[in-house]
């Protein structure tokens, strides 16, 4: 598994933009199937994924969506 993640964070690095679109598009389509009941948490666990990732969140460094 340590390898895989390497690999993640390696890829994730190299193309930030496309990882953190590519998290925040899973965040999104979480909140719809759950109907918005589970914000919080889906919130967070995106937060700790681009953590464990290394990416930054484009939404809250003035990106856009």
């Amino acid at each position: 598994m340590s390898e895989f993640m390497d690999e993640a964070k390696k890829q994730a690095s190299e193309h930030s933009d496309v990882a953190d679109k590519g998290l925040d598009e899973g965040a999104k389509m979480a909140d719809e199937k759950t109907g918005g009941k589970l914000d919080s948490q889906i919130q967070q666990g995106e937060q700790q994924v681009e953590g464990q990732l290394g990416v930054q969140d484009q939404d809250t460094q003035g990106g856009n969506q």
